[in-house]
């Protein structure tokens, strides 16, 4: 459980967390019964389920994740994410070759709502969850509050992420259409697509609990 209560004292405030209490929240049911110290899998006392301090293996399971986004992210960029055949020939576009003919036709909105949620975007949630793996890996107590709400946002953007691909759909449409034209998705669209959804992945994965678990220290203070 990652909530913080706070009791008043006399000169600070002291944070209670569920972990300093020996306490676990059931992820199915959201009970929350006291942690037992046993061999087998605790079980959760009112659904069954399997309950456990922090998400299993969640460090792991992050990194396979952006790294596996990391990689498919090249391709996204690199192969073309739709071929466009009509009478007056055929045409490859990658998502840059459509922010560039946006904005050269002068329609610079659209190639910034383009760039931003395709290229810029992606980029920042891969570098995002990474740094904040890599700080809780290597047990970092700086500034728990911001990277917690730095977490927040990804997470919150993650929610959103389809609009990436929405985008791209839009592309699709726009970048080349001709009367008579064919469009056909590239193989670049299956691999953006695959990043969106490995980030999303990621991000549910990694458990913001372990940002407090190397700074939560009675009578401490979080400003």
């Amino acid at each position: 459980m990652s909530d913080i209560q706070h009791r008043p004292g006399n000169d600070a405030t002291r944070y209670v967390t569920a972990s300093s209490e020996h306490l676990v929240s059931c992820h199915s049911c959201g009970l929350v019964q006291p942690l037992a110290h046993t061999i087998e899998k605790q079980r959760c006392t009112r659904c069954d389920a399997i309950v456990h301090r922090r998400h299993s293996d969640s460090i792991a399971r992050t990194w396979a994740l952006l790294v596996s986004a990391a990689i498919l992210y090249i391709p996204a960029n690199l192969f073309p994410i739709t071929h466009t055949s009509s009478i007056l020939g055929s045409e490859d576009d990658t998502i840059m070759t459509g922010v560039a003919l946006f904005w050269n036709d002068g329609d610079y909105p659209l190639a910034v709502v383009i760039f931003i949620a395709s290229i810029l975007v992606p980029i920042l949630k891969l570098l995002s969850l990474a740094f904040l793996t890599i700080s809780v890996q290597r047990r970092s107590s700086w500034q728990p509050r911001q990277r917690t709400t730095l977490f927040r946002i990804v997470d919150g953007i993650g929610r959103w992420s389809m609009l990436d691909v929405f985008v791209i759909t839009l592309t699709v449409v726009l970048v080349r259409f001709e009367s008579l034209a064919v469009i056909t998705a590239g193989p670049g669209t299956l691999a953006f697509a695959s990043v969106v959804v490995l980030t999303m992945i990621a991000s549910m994965q990694f458990d913001p609990r372990l940002i407090w678990d190397n700074v939560d220290q009675p009578g401490k203070r979080h400003d």
